[in-house]
């Protein structure tokens, strides 16, 4: 039997999260079972939808119970195995969560090959943030060469695969993000072409930044923010514009929404620009998984897409590390380092 250190949800939070709504407990794992494998945890990525998680409210997941370990994905070494397709010594990545060790049989679980690319990239540009900026630019936001598209959080994970996917098909790419740093990262390092600065502007001076980077309009809105953002880019969209709703975590606490457009004028660009506005869950779209690897893995191998993680060192530093990264603390890939790298 293992002993597993495991982060658990100790109670809803009213508002923003506080490191109080997280405990840390320790669990014995039973003996695995025929067609189970045992894991050690090496990676546990933190993501944005995770504080949706900490609501009891009806949404298009489940609820983490009280006392539950706290939702993640991960990438983890198989340590024991009684289940043919994971053998022992085998990477994979699955939702295995806060936690240092788990057991599993297999079901939404896949093996990463060491070969491609670092690991952790297998929970980043290669894993659900690589995949929800594929599907969210090409599937949702029908995106065409030559076009313009604004990306909100644009050095994110999803947001910085979004622009430099959007950059191999000419796109011109206008990203906002949170400080001057991150701006210049997006336009030295992610090939962005401008990249504005949400936290110098207010929402008329991000309006009109807008404009001028996109003289031409903008096609397509790659949404993840919400908030002023969101305002700012609506008088800019073009006729026929593209929204892919991503996410909203300006939102997700409640902050702002009293202060937010109200409906009726959002609902007026959206009618008058004829557009086209969809929200969309990855998990809805992980058939297009092999389509997406065969596409983009070559590229991260080779170093055509590059990435940035934000690393905190062990589970112990988790919650932290989800607090920073709700308040924009993160820059890049928001990871935790639970378990020492593979021998």
């Amino acid at each position: 039997m293992t002993t597993a250190t495991q982060i658990v949800l100790a109670s809803r939070p009213k508002g923003s999260p506080t490191l109080e709504n997280f405990r840390t407990e320790t669990a014995t794992l039973p003996a695995i079972k025929d067609g189970e494998f045992l894991v050690r945890v090496i990676w546990l990525s933190l993501d944005p939808y995770m504080r949706g998680r900490m609501d009891d409210a009806k949404s298009y997941a489940k609820a983490v119970e009280i006392g539950g370990v706290m939702e993640g994905g991960t990438v983890a070494e198989v340590m024991e195995s009684n289940h043919e397709g994971f053998p022992v010594g085998k990477i994979v990545a699955g939702a295995f969560g806060w936690t240092s060790h788990a057991i599993s049989n297999g079901e939404g679980v896949r093996i990463v090959d060491p070969g491609i690319a670092p690991i952790s990239t297998a929970q980043g540009v290669l894993g659900m943030p690589g995949i929800t900026a594929w599907v969210g630019l090409n599937d949702i936001g029908r995106a065409k060469d030559g076009e313009t598209i604004v990306v909100s959080a644009a050095t994110g994970a999803v947001g910085g695969m979004v622009g430099q996917l959007a950059k191999t098909k000419n796109m011109r790419v206008i990203g906002v993000a949170g400080g001057a740093d991150k701006c210049d990262y997006a336009v030295k390092e992610l090939g962005y072409d401008v990249c504005l600065d949400h936290r110098a502007l207010d929402a008329k001076a991000l309006t009109q930044a807008i404009a001028d980077a996109a003289p031409d309009g903008v096609d397509v809105y790659f949404e993840s923010v919400g908030g002023k953002t969101l305002e700012a880019v609506l008088p800019n969209m073009n006729t026929f514009g593209r929204i892919a709703v991503c996410g909203m975590i300006s939102w997700y606490s409640g902050q702002g929404i009293a202060e937010a457009q109200p409906l009726p004028a959002v609902w007026r660009n959206i009618l008058t620009r004829r557009l086209l506005v969809e929200g969309f869950i990855i998990f809805d779209h992980f058939e297009k998984f092999p389509d997406f690897m065969a596409k983009v893995g070559p590229m991260v191998g080779d170093g055509r897409i590059t990435f940035k993680e934000d690393i905190a060192e062990g589970l112990e530093n988790a919650p932290q590390a989800f607090l920073d990264m709700l308040g924009g603390g993160n820059f890049g890939k928001q990871m935790v380092r639970v378990g020492a790298d593979p021998a």
